[in-house]
């Protein structure tokens, strides 16, 4: 009787033990996915700040440039039309859906194209080109299309390490079971593929 009993204690001991590493292994993997997922959200929160800044720099650019070209309207109001999509186009962490990221980088491709149109226009205009106030605000520009770019590979770079815990094996469990789904990261525009012509 005495062996039964100190089998059944070493075997309740044993399972204890299991169950005690199972529950540290459960909440670490748990806690990881959620400081991950924080993580991943803060990189996005970056990403929008940036593109922000864009369009906050947009409307003191397009009033510069029309004092100089007022007879270009048509890509002045191109530019403001963009501006306001962008804008509008606001994506939370935790609708980031691969429909929704695919909305917001075509309306932010279409204020990129339409800034670009817009600096076509100023080629043609030397006096805007050399005017103080203009070349300050084409300088935060570039500044921050230099900081759209880093955000968005800091962004990508959190979501691959996001992804790949949530994949790994025994996290792909607990992530299933709390419902912890892909990331979507920024993708090139499909335009990136084709080189651009170049006539002489």
């Amino acid at each position: 009787m005495k062996k039964i009993f100190i089998v059944l204690i070493a075997l309740g001991a044993l399972l204890a033990f299991g169950a005690l590493i199972v529950f540290f292994i459960f909440k670490g993997t748990y806690n990881t996915l959620v400081d991950y997922d924080e993580k991943t959200s803060a990189a996005w929160a970056n990403v929008q700040t940036q593109y922000q800044r864009r369009a906050d720099l947009i409307p003191n650019l397009v009033n510069t440039v029309k004092g100089f070209a007022a007879q270009e309207q048509e890509v002045l109001i191109g530019v403001t039309e963009a501006r306001a999509k962008a804008s509008s186009m606001q994506i939370n962490p935790e609708n980031l859906s691969e429909a929704n990221m695919q909305q917001f980088q075509e309306a932010q491709s279409q204020l990129s194209s339409a800034l670009s149109r817009l600096m076509v226009v100023v080629e043609r205009y030397p006096e805007l080109k050399s005017n103080q106030n203009f070349l300050e605000l084409q300088s935060q520009l570039e500044g921050t299309e230099n900081r759209i770019s880093v955000a968005r590979d800091r962004y990508n770079e959190q979501v691959r390490i996001f992804n790949t815990y949530k994949r790994q094996f025994p996290n792909n469990m607990i992530s299933g079971f709390f419902d912890f789904s892909n990331k979507v990261p920024f993708e090139a525009d499909a335009t990136a593929q084709t080189a651009p012509s170049v006539v002489f």
